[in-house]
């Protein structure tokens, strides 16, 4: 089991405007070995019954802050080899924590045909950054496709490196006094977690704490 903590490479907050996307042209290139990977993860997935489909998605290549601004350095890379046991080869997925006007926080559980956290609860919503796409604009487009919602405000919070070579870009946004969530068919029950990370319920993961806490 890997145990090495995750890595923060870079703490904001960032208004969505002052995150740059630099896109390389040429897609990464994987050793054999974690392609054979990638295809028995993504055969295995198929054969439980889940609808993803491969394709290409973001990797990230370099990051840097300058003049309040963070400029990210991205590259296709194919979406399955974010699948492989301990090396996800530095895909990046965009996570947008998602808070209640009052400061609660949305919390989903995620259907059980999922390649990530199947089962199990998550905060918000997130996935893959298509290839071409700012991050930036991912935290929005995921809102919106994973909860019928366009947020009051959002901004960019932390770039973050988890144990198995997963790139999370990170970022919080508030809805509008009595905005209405709609779960898309990914999430089989949700539920508004308390503003206060010491009173969430015993589901809550003790991952989903910390970054609470890293949030807040």
């Amino acid at each position: 089991m890997n145990t090495r903590p995750a890595e923060l490479l870079a703490r904001g907050p960032w208004n969505l405007d002052q995150v740059e996307a630099q896109w390389r042209d040429e897609p990464f290139e994987p050793p054999a070995e974690r392609v054979a990977a990638a295809d028995g993860a993504i055969a295995a997935l198929r054969d439980r019954g889940s609808p993803s489909h491969d394709g290409l998605s973001a990797r990230l290549v370099d990051h840097r802050e300058r003049d309040g601004r963070l400029i990210l350095e991205l590259q296709p890379v194919r979406w399955a080899l974010r699948l492989v046991a301990g090396d996800a080869s530095s895909s990046v997925a965009a996570l947008c924590v998602i808070r209640s006007a009052d400061g609660r926080w949305l919390a989903g559980r995620r259907a059980r045909w999922l390649s990530s956290w199947a089962g199990r609860w998550a905060l918000g919503a997130g996935g893959a950054v298509d290839v071409g796409e700012n991050p930036a604009d991912t935290l929005l487009r995921e809102a919106r496709e994973e909860w019928s919602v366009a947020p009051e405000h959002v901004r960019a919070e932390a770039l973050v490196r988890l144990p198995h070579h997963l790139i999370m870009f990170v970022g919080m946004a508030w809805l509008a006094e009595g905005a209405e969530v709609v779960p898309d068919h990914e999430h089989d029950e949700y539920a508004w977690w308390p503003a206060e990370v010491d009173d969430w319920p015993a589901d809550a993961d003790d991952a989903l704490r910390r970054m609470a806490r890293l949030l807040s």
